[in-house]
């Protein structure tokens, strides 16, 4: 059972990263994702069932359309075996714990926790391509996040009782939200309402992980954007007034704090002398 749940979970990762292609291009430009099929850009012939197995396609293909040779960006295929992978490493790392006694209302729980988690990883990948495409983060995949990751915690809450943690993402959610708003108030070019909204459905995740996770995961988006941002001037690629954005270091920084935030925290106030 420990090897199978990765080993789904890696077939289903590569197979929503391919319906992520399909979000990364038309949710942007306000198209359907589901009407009409994919097609080639170039001479619009439909891709074929049998040329839309992820990566695999890709490969057979050489990276080009079947009909006319136009050639097909190598992102389709990162995209799948990104999401593949990250699904992997979601369930591997916080998926569910199998022991004898454990008790069906728990692996409910957990079972329920992994799936809003994978979704959340999902997400993470669209909105970070897309910020980092068009400098935005669409309301149509961040606000439907509120009502999946509240539903889901609060199915996991009751199905153990541990009312306790899905109060916390709650909270967590508020005072992410806050801040950023705030941010967002004092220095509206350097912080979008995308990135308030977004920020809220963070901290309901960090939150149900703990406090820990929670500042941990909050603070890591401001290092890691701020390294980045740095990397670009040193190397010319941008000044200090350039707008970066900053959603895909908001969610590489939660993850960063659902993963490692506890020992992360605990080594840090270690560090000082203060655990």
């Amino acid at each position: 059972m420990a090897v199978l749940l990765p080993a789904l979970a890696g077939v289903l990762g590569a197979a929503v990263g391919s319906f992520l292609n399909v979000v990364i291009h038309r949710v942007p430009a306000g198209l359907s994702v589901v009407h009409p099929p994919s097609a080639c850009p170039v001479c619009s012939s439909p891709v074929r069932a049998y040329d839309n197995i992820p990566v695999l396609s890709w490969l057979i293909l050489r990276a080009q359309c079947r009909d006319c040779g136009a050639p097909i960006s190598a992102r389709y295929p990162l995209v799948e075996l990104g999401c593949a992978v990250a699904f992997v490493g979601v369930a591997v790392a916080l998926g569910p714990q199998w022991v004898p006694d454990l008790l069906f209302a728990d692996l409910l729980a957990q079972l329920i926790v992994l799936g809003a988690l994978l979704y959340l990883a999902a997400i993470s990948i669209a909105l970070a391509a897309i910020d980092l495409d068009v400098h935005r983060l669409p309301n149509l995949i961040v606000l439907p996040a509120y009502l999946v990751g509240a539903v889901a915690l609060t199915a996991a809450a009751i199905a153990t009782g541990d009312l306790v943690s899905v109060s916390r993402a709650a909270a967590g959610a508020g005072i992410l939200f806050a801040v950023y708003l705030v941010l967002a108030l004092v220095a509206p070019r350097g912080m979008g309402m995308g990135d308030v909204k977004l920020a809220g459905v963070l901290g309901l995740f960090l939150g149900w992980f703990g406090w820990d996770a929670l500042a941990v995961g909050s603070l890591a988006a401001f290092l890691l954007g701020g390294i980045y941002g740095v990397i670009l001037i040193l190397a010319r690629r941008a000044r200090r007034t350039t707008g970066i954005p900053f959603g895909p270091w908001m969610l590489a920084g939660a993850w960063v704090g659902i993963l490692f935030g506890e020992p992360i925290a605990r080594g840090y106030l270690a560090a000082f002398g203060l655990e």
